[in-house]
């Protein structure tokens, strides 16, 4: 009989070794699909960020503002390419909170910057680039990687610091070099989950 419980647990520890490895193995695969996602949101806040800040230094109109909102009209339908190339990425429930997480912090951004224009000035730059660092930062820590808690939270309080003491277009710089940080936080993770 007290064999019989010996053999019960072992297959219990089995059990549980193989859903470790199944969750780290999901894990895995989700990391090297956020490495494209940072690489690919990272370069189009460069690219954007940079027009902006170009057209709005040559003209002195900070109506191009405006071709922010091109950002995910962009990044969303290449992303969705992205994630039909990888199949083989898990659709569970971590993978579910990271997509909820960045998805919220587009809402928030965008609904803020419409308030910002239309009804109660705020310091913009500043509120959005604490949110984007701030969603990098959560992110990293749902899936346990160290390389994107600190790149968020250098890009939030980094980014937080410049915002203060930036002005006007200047501001969209703090934009350009959070895109750097995307981009950089992506090689990274995909140097890590080759």
């Amino acid at each position: 009989m007290e064999n019989n419980i010996e053999n019960k647990e072992m297959t219990a520890q089995q059990s549980l070794g193989i859903i470790t490895e199944m969750m780290n193995n999901s894990r895995r695969a989700i990391l090297q699909n956020s490495a494209k996602h940072f690489i690919l949101w990272g370069l189009l806040l460069i690219v954007v960020s940079f027009v902006i800040y170009e057209l709005w230094h040559v003209t002195g109109n900070p109506a191009w503002n405006f071709l922010w909102f091109a950002m995910p009209a962009i990044g969303f339908p290449v992303a969705r390419v992205l994630d039909k190339k990888d199949s083989d990425v898990p659709q569970n429930h971590l993978n579910k909170q990271i997509g909820a997480i960045w998805l919220a912090y587009c809402a928030f951004a965008m609904t803020s910057s419409v308030i910002a224009v239309f009804a109660v000035p705020m310091p913009i730059t500043l509120v959005i680039v604490i949110a984007l660092g701030f969603a990098e930062c959560v992110s990293g820590i749902v899936l346990k990687n160290w390389a994107i808690i600190i790149s968020g939270f250098v890009l939030g309080v980094g980014g937080a610091v410049a915002a203060a003491m930036l002005v006007w277009a200047e501001q969209l710089l703090i934009f350009t070099i959070g895109g750097i940080i995307l981009v950089a936080t992506g090689l990274i993770v995909k140097h890590q989950y080759k």
